[in-house]
């Protein structure tokens, strides 16, 4: 294993992201003030330490927007390629309740104002009742979106392998999964982890 690989990680055949990704949760507002410029310049100073990889959501306060802004700043300083070495996975976290096309493109539409960007490498969904089926209306809208090449890729955060399945069955194509997972909670190991394994 080189150096390379032992940094990054091949989600999918044209995505690959940094092993240690920045959870920009941190920003939502539970920690205090954020200097906005400060948090666009150390953010500037990750990304030159060679870490790529954001992890962000639509409720994480000004992350997108934060995005939005270091991609500008990143662009204004080393050039429109530079932007091709960075990976922004956001997470729409949907309110609870009936999910329509408009409402699904309403809400992408806003990630990618936010973010700057004309389409999202990974839009990761977020669930709160297993007992409302409409997760599956908002997860074939995704899948629209992906083939209109507004979505790049669709993963999922804090599903089970039980909602997974039937999303296999039905045809979707899930690239990830966020889990709850470290060296204490093991649980993904008993079926989450085969179960990604064999579906590839």
């Amino acid at each position: 294993m080189n150096d390379m690989s032992k940094k990054f990680y091949q989600l999918a055949p044209d995505l690959t992201i940094c092993r240690i990704a920045n959870g920009m949760w941190q920003v939502a507002g539970g920690h205090g003030y954020i200097d906005h410029e400060l948090a666009i310049a150390d953010m500037m100073k990750y990304h030159d330490a060679g870490f790529t990889t954001w992890d962000l959501a639509d409720i994480y306060g000004p992350a997108e927007d934060f995005i939005g802004q270091f991609r500008r700043k990143l662009s204004a300083l080393k050039g429109k390629e530079e932007l091709n070495r960075i990976q922004a996975l956001t997470k729409w976290v949907p309110q609870p309740g009936r999910i329509t096309r408009s409402i699904v493109n309403e809400n992408i539409e806003r990630s990618l104002r936010r973010m700057s960007v004309s389409s999202l490498d990974l839009l990761q969904f977020h669930w709160w009742d297993y007992n409302n089926p409409y997760y599956m209306d908002a997860l074939k809208c995704l899948s629209d979106l992906r083939d209109d090449g507004i979505i790049k890729h669709i993963g999922l955060t804090n599903f089970d392998t039980e909602r997974m399945q039937i999303m296999i069955d039905s045809g979707l194509q899930i690239v990830s999964n966020q889990v709850q997972y470290s060296i204490i909670d093991r649980r993904p190991e008993v079926k989450m982890i085969p179960f990604c394994l064999e579906h590839n």
